[in-house]
């Protein structure tokens, strides 16, 4: 349970740091974070979980980019 909840901090934290960034990167630090919970929760593969996220926040940030 400690450890859900240090997770679910760090991603409030990454979440908080990313309002600030630009629009692209946005898209990875919050990918990145959902990407490390997923990641540590399905047996601890919290970095790889990180990674993947990053490349799928930046995708999605910048079709939306893209759209407007």
């Amino acid at each position: 349970m400690n450890r859900i909840l240090s997770a679910a901090a760090a991603a409030a934290l990454v979440a908080a740091a990313a309002a600030a960034t630009p629009a692209l990167a946005k898209g990875c630090l919050k990918g990145a974070a959902a990407g490390a919970v997923v990641g540590h929760l399905a047996g601890h593969h919290g970095k790889a979980g990180a990674a993947a996220g990053c490349v799928a926040g930046h995708h999605h940030a910048a079709k939306k980019a893209r759209k407007r």
